[in-house]
């Protein structure tokens, strides 16, 4: 039994889409500070990081257990993601109190892809989509 949420983190210029998928509620916050940069889509952690936190106590309210989370870069991620920003996207995720992290770069998941990916097991924390 899953005792945390399965949250799915759309992540854009300066913005992210949240969703919490166990019950449906989401939301789209832009930052007051940008953390995109001209190179990098996570350039400022700090303000991605205060982004991310409002988002997930939105979206979440006031559940006890550490959701899982699969953050999905959208834009800025031509040729792939580098080790590093593999890395800053996780990081970001534990920082706000995921208990587990997936990457995807890829299409636009719905619900039911969210949930398989963040339930496989084949200890893949970054999941590339070969189709697009």
């Amino acid at each position: 039994m899953q005792l945390g949420n399965t949250i799915y983190v759309r992540i854009y210029e300066n913005r992210v889409h949240i969703r919490n998928i166990d019950d449906r509620n989401d939301i789209e916050l832009s930052s007051e500070s940008p953390f995109t940069s001209e190179r990098l889509l996570i350039g400022n952690f700090s303000a991605a990081q205060t982004l991310l936190k409002k988002g997930l106590k939105i979206v979440m309210g006031k559940k006890f257990y550490p959701p899982a989370i699969l953050m999905h870069p959208i834009e800025k991620i031509d040729g792939g993601l580098s080790q590093v920003e593999e890395r800053v996207l996780k990081d970001l995720a534990i920082i706000t109190g995921a208990r587990n992290v997936v990457v995807w770069v890829g299409h636009e998941l719905d619900d039911d892809e969210v949930l398989k990916l963040i339930r496989n097991d084949n200890d893949q924390d970054v999941i590339c989509d070969n189709k697009g």
